[in-house]
């Protein structure tokens, strides 16, 4: 019995072959069955999780829910922020707050609730979801300047950010995180010219929730 270990030739006696044999077997067992192991059960794949963040601040995917009327158009009673009288819906009360905890990071005076602001807001959200539009201009040719003079509203700067979305938990605070990731919204809601900020959502038949954003320096 002649066995090739590389390069080597090594000759063992009959008497010696069994043993032998048995002990290279042993030897050389668990090598073939890790082999054979290897090749017939391999390792299940590993699931890696990335993040991403934009500019340091990580924007989390909403949890879906379903949004019902009553929960976003409901009016709440006002904070020591506004004036007493003020009722703002969840929605609205979420974009207001999310708005000036914003702008307070980044060393930006508050804004102030502007009832007048809000009617022009709430008139906008309820004509793009009765009428099926998505716009800063309506139907009719009227663009936010020509609104806000027809709502007898005088002003130096004015601004407005709009947004729809549906299922989510908080409409107003989504939105303002949504805005946050646009340029041009975002300058809106940091500009140092803007004093007074009015907000309006309205909640159309398929459960979609409107909210516009009218900025203003008076």
């Amino acid at each position: 019995m002649n066995i090739h270990l590389g390069m080597t030739s090594l000759s063992i006696p009959s008497a010696l072959k069994f043993p032998f044999g048995l002990l290279i077997f042993c030897l050389f067992a668990p090598n073939l069955w890790l082999q054979v192991s290897a090749q017939s059960l391999p390792s299940p794949p590993v699931a890696r999780l990335i993040s991403n963040t934009s500019r340091g601040t990580t924007y989390t995917r909403p949890r879906r829910v379903n949004v019902r009327t009553s929960d976003t158009d409901r009016p709440e009673a006002s904070s020591s922020v506004l004036s007493p009288s003020t009722l703002l819906t969840v929605a609205e009360r979420q974009a207001f707050v999310s708005t000036n905890e914003i702008r307070e990071r980044n060393g930006v005076s508050l804004l102030t609730w502007d009832n007048e602001l809000s009617r022009m807001a709430r008139a906008h959200s309820e004509k793009m979801a009765r009428l099926g539009f998505f716009g800063h201009e309506t139907p009719e040719g009227l663009r936010l300047r020509d609104r806000a003079r027809a709502a007898g509203i005088r002003f130096q700067v004015i601004g407005e950010n709009i947004a729809y979305n549906q299922g989510v938990e908080e409409p107003g605070k989504f939105a303002v995180q949504r805005w946050m990731l646009s340029s041009v919204h975002r300058a809106n809601i940091l500009s140092r010219e803007f004093r007074s900020v009015g907000i309006g959502s309205f909640v159309a038949s398929d459960g979609r929730v409107f909210i516009t954003q009218i900025l203003i320096a008076r």
